[in-house]
């Protein structure tokens, strides 16, 4: 299956408001960071607008692959049941560092 292309100029605006430590052109080099930033915290409206960039095939893989710290325990539970990938009593733990 062929990857979706991400519109630039669409991720560069909500890496604006959600990526707030880097230029938007520099966030959107990372699409996948700024998706799982709006996913985290993002309003309605722009996640209605990341699902619309990225699609939701996109959405579950920034999820399945997501980095420690990069999703909320209330996200993370959310867009598990919500993409379907499990159900609410099957969703697995946050990332998280093994010491040892």
């Amino acid at each position: 299956m062929k990857a979706r292309t991400i519109d630039r100029n669409g991720l560069a605006l909500l890496a604006k408001k959600y990526v707030w430590w880097k230029s938007p052109e520099d966030a959107a080099d990372q699409p996948e960071r700024v998706i799982a930033q709006v996913m985290n915290i993002g309003d309605f409206e722009d996640i209605q607008r990341i699902e619309a960039l990225a699609g939701i095939e996109m959405l579950a893989r920034v999820l399945t692959e997501a980095e420690i710290g990069q999703f909320t325990p209330r996200s993370w539970f959310y867009w598990h049941y919500r993409l379907g990938i499990a159900e609410i009593d099957e969703v697995p733990a946050l990332p998280s560092r093994r010491l040892g």
